[in-house]
């Protein structure tokens, strides 16, 4: 199932609704507490168990799990196989295992991790458990190996498609890469979040620190960066909008972030797999996106450097040049992208795409048989012991004192290949290498030397078609799926959706997108619901959600809608019937609100003085007194925020009752 495409509801529900709780094994312990408090959002009981755990907050999910208040428990896979984890799985009742990312699982894919191997524990010591494994990024082979290991031989096997049509793949020659980079931000993605892959840690941190001279709010990301500094980066990128992450492939593996709108590719990756998994963290929420990457001569060099210098044995060694060869493949295609990807997984797109660079700006190739002969004879005749500098210069005629002292301007190929200048040859090397016809001695300083496969080129026994390299990136097309524009008039209502979806995720250190995605805001602009029922209706507003946020966005809706006439306050309303004797149930009955509404109104009264925090709450002294030392005691960041202290009580107070005690505490200290 492709990256954003719900993989997480397929065993979310079952866990829900069997009896039990639900076991996910996920590598993303970074990520765990995310995803748990996106859950308990939704009102699912969920927790999870990894190393960055107290031993008290461990000894308090083993009481949750053993008194049956879980719904899911996340898990990662080193402490899955424990003596201690297999005693507690054999005291609780378990609904189903499911193995997120089970990719990691198979050694021949790109993202192999060692403690899956582990997982075989699974079937062997909980047979009758059913178990689920789940992926977005697996070949052939490796679903087979999936299968093997998890042992799911009689399991039911789903491949539900890998396009994400509405991300645009466009593949650029280098030239200034930097600033071919900082070119594509500035006309398409000013103020956007994305994603910014390097190969180094050293080329993170200089791009990273490039781009903020330049005015773009990049952070570095790399395994090698402090935990602090990594966790907060990655809090930075998550919570607040138009951050962009430049990052090695240590970053990403699961990032829920559905605003993306570009990944960005400095280096060549090193398979499809982890091209189209990176590709894949960008639109989530189906707006449209750009997945974007530079490429050129050297990065075929480095890569193929990279996996001749591996400890790895030779049949890895082989099945990497393989997943090499296919990206290089992918890089120099003439025909649709999309075609070609979804191709090297299995599954077809009858007509091209329509929304790759290939597609808006077809290819154009040329008959480049009779320069890779000059070139294939300029390496042969310079004793295959330089690289493409050297041989351009040989090929452009260009004297200098190297060259003349090897005696190279009196050969046949001197001065040759003037038809063409130094960019174009190097476009012709660059395919050479990426089609087998000449390879890399890495061991002789990245000099070039001819394969078999070049002999019937330089006999003119073969015609080689090469590629135009397209030059012009005055592109800003997004043909196929458009990301909705906003408007000049419709800004303000945009920035003022945006701004109570800041509010409200800063209450409860939330990142924005848990409270409602962009598409979500956007859909409430074209619809402009003047009521709960209306806006139950768009997309991404459960009952959950309606109930928690309903009323505030309704708010600031109707501010903007001036075909409505002015409403009776929903506030004043609920007020005015508190001030008449009815309990807040009745009210919500009355008014067909759920109870947490009422008292998110009342929380409102109680701020502004109308109603004293004893009529609404039903605690005493020391309890009112001890919530308020916590308020007080918060650290500045979190000081809006009512999970630290729900958190803090475990879930003693409702969300609703120290809303209201804030309330009364911030009116009474003067803080509003």
């Amino acid at each position: 199932m492709p990256t954003g495409g719900g993989k997480s509801l397929c065993y979310q529900i079952p866990a829900i609704i069997r009896p039990g709780v639900g076991v996910v094994v996920s590598p993303l312990i970074a990520l765990m507490q995310d995803q748990v408090s996106a859950l308990h959002v939704l009102g699912v009981r969920a927790a999870f168990l990894n190393s960055t755990l107290s031993m008290d907050e461990v000894r308090h999910v083993e009481y949750q799990l053993e008194s049956n208040q879980l719904d899911l428990l996340y898990i990662a896979p080193e402490r899955l196989t424990s003596e201690w984890t297999q005693r507690l799985f054999q005291r609780i009742h378990i609904a189903l295992f499911a193995i997120d990312e089970a990719h990691c699982v198979s050694q021949w894919g790109h993202d192999f991790r060692t403690d899956y191997l582990q997982l075989s524990v699974l079937h062997e010591k909980f047979p009758d458990i059913p178990r689920i494994a789940l992926t977005a990024t697996a070949d052939e082979k490796t679903r087979e190996e999936i299968v093997k290991r998890l042992d799911l031989a009689q399991a039911k096997a789903f491949i539900s498609g890998f396009d994400r049509p509405n991300i645009q793949y466009r593949i650029v020659q280098k030239q200034n890469a930097r600033q071919q980079l900082l070119n594509f931000i500035k006309n398409e993605h000013a103020g956007d979040a994305g994603i910014i892959y390097c190969l180094s840690r050293k080329k993170v941190e200089a791009t990273a620190e490039w781009l903020v001279s330049k005015g773009i709010n990049a952070l570095p990301y790399h395994a090698r960066l402090g935990n602090e500094i990594k966790q907060q980066n990655q809090h930075r990128f998550l919570m607040e909008e138009g951050i962009v992450i430049v990052a090695t492939i240590a970053f990403g593996m699961g990032i829920d972030k559905p605003n993306v709108r570009f990944v960005a590719h400095l280096d060549l990756p090193k398979s499809i797999e982890g091209y189209y998994q990176e590709t894949g963290r960008a639109g989530r929420d189906g707006q449209a996106a750009n997945a974007w990457m530079a490429y050129g001569l050297q990065d075929v060099i480095t890569l193929r450097q990279m996996l001749s210098g591996s400890d790895a044995d030779e049949v890895h060694k082989r099945v990497e040049y393989h997943k090499l060869e296919s990206m290089l493949a992918l890089c120099e295609l003439v025909s649709c992208r999309r075609q070609a990807l979804l191709n090297y997984f299995g599954d077809q797109l009858n007509q091209p795409c329509g929304n790759c660079d290939t597609c808006l700006h077809p290819v154009e190739t040329w008959d480049g048989t009779v320069v890779a002969q000059q070139a294939l004879s300029c390496i042969y005749r310079t004793e295959q012991r330089f690289g493409a500098s050297y041989l351009i210069d040989v090929l452009l005629g260009k004297s200098n004192d190297r060259l003349i002292g090897f005696g190279h301007d009196k050969q046949s190929t001197f001065g040759i290949g003037k038809q063409l200048d130094e960019k174009q040859w190097r476009s012709v090397f660059r395919q050479l290498v990426a089609k087998g016809y000449v390879a890399v001695d890495f061991e002789g300083y990245g000099a070039f030397r001819l394969t078999e496969q070049c002999r019937p080129v330089l006999r003119g026994e073969e015609t080689l078609m090469l590629r135009k390299d397209f030059v012009d990136e005055k592109t800003n097309a997004r043909k196929t799926v458009t990301k909705r524009a906003i408007k000049a008039a419709e800004n303000n209502l945009w920035e003022a959706l945006r701004k109570k979806r800041r509010e409200l995720a800063d209450a409860q250190d939330l990142p924005p997108f848990v409270i409602f995605h962009d598409a979500t805001l956007m859909a409430m602009m074209d619809e402009m619901p003047q009521n709960q029922e209306q806006l139950s209706r768009i997309s991404g507003v459960g009952d959950k959600k309606l109930e928690l946020y309903g009323d505030d966005f309704l708010t600031v809706l109707r501010e903007f809608d001036e075909s409505v006439e002015p409403l009776v306050d929903t506030v004043g309303e609920t007020l005015a019937l508190f001030r008449l004797g009815y309990s807040v149930e009745k009210i919500a009955l009355h008014r067909q609100l759920k109870d947490e509404t009422v008292y998110n109104h009342l929380a409102k009264a109680i701020a502004e003085g109308q109603v004293k925090l004893d009529d609404v709450v039903s605690l005493n002294e020391n309890e009112i007194q001890a919530i308020e030392d916590v308020i007080v005691n918060l650290p500045e960041e979190n000081k809006n925020s009512l999970k630290p202290l729900f958190e803090h009580f475990e879930g003693e107070y409702s969300y609703s009752v120290l809303r209201c005690v804030r309330a009364s505490f911030q009116q009474s200290a003067g803080l509003l």
